[in-house]
């Protein structure tokens, strides 16, 4: 494969994986339910899929 074709593997990629975590957000956050994430700190924590949904949300307006 070229570089252009790695890059271009890539971003659909990236693309795909963002468009799953959306999906899976908007599911839960119908379903009142939590989400487990992992900080940058090491630290395990349950959030409401409403508030990710909402600051994703916010981070595409940027």
């Amino acid at each position: 494969m070229s570089n252009d074709e790695w890059k271009e593997l890539s971003e659909k990629l990236h693309y795909g994986l963002a468009l799953a975590e959306q999906r899976m957000l908007e599911k839960r956050a119908q379903r009142n339910e939590t989400v487990i994430v992992g900080t940058p700190d090491g630290e395990i924590k349950a959030i409401p899929a409403r508030r990710l949904l909402r600051k994703a949300k916010l981070r595409k307006m940027k």
